[in-house]
């Protein structure tokens, strides 16, 4: 698998057996965010994958995705408010998430997701573009939306800490 639209060359800089939660192109078996596949294949088997960390290495309090990831956790987020049992999570941070454009992931959006989010997004980012971080944010009924200046990453300085720190503050009372 490769990824495409990778301007700064971290596909580069995976192992060589890079990986991706679904492809948009099946035949080739790669992946473009931007890309509005009619179809696509991985989501299911991937599903499967994630249900067998949490049923052996559960239980999780929360899950953190980025890019293509954080695009499979809002996924999770749907399945677990439509009641699926396999993936219990109290909350999701997601960074540089997005809708994922293929025909067949359409009913993950139709409801307002309840799941408490905090959704990260670079300003300047060239892999997932802002504006379709923020569209993901949209379907979330009251998400929390840390902005920063930079591209494609996960972004760890002071001002950043603070956000995640009082994020994660609201399920400190179960860890006690």
């Amino acid at each position: 698998a490769q990824f495409v639209g990778d301007p700064v060359g971290a596909s580069d800089l995976l192992d060589a057996d890079p990986r991706g939660w679904w492809f948009s192109n099946p035949q080739e078996e790669t992946f473009d965010a931007l890309e509005k596949a009619a179809s696509c294949k991985g989501l299911e088997e991937s599903l499967d994958a994630v249900a067998k960390v949490f049923a052996e290495q559960g239980p999780f309090d929360g899950l953190v995705g980025f890019s293509q990831g954080a695009a499979l956790v809002a996924m999770l987020c749907t399945l677990q408010q439509q009641g699926d049992t396999r993936f219990p999570f109290d909350f999701a941070i997601i960074i540089a998430g997005f809708k994922s454009q293929a025909a067949a992931h359409g009913s993950y959006y139709q409801e307002p997701i309840v799941v408490p989010t905090l959704h990260v997004l670079g300003e300047t980012d060239r892999v997932i573009p802002a504006q379709m971080s923020r569209e993901l944010a949209s379907h979330f009924a009251d998400p929390t939306i840390l902005t920063h200046p930079g591209g494609h990453f996960i972004p760890a300085s002071a001002p950043q800490k603070r956000v995640y720190l009082e994020f994660l503050g609201r399920f400190e009372r179960k860890w006690h």
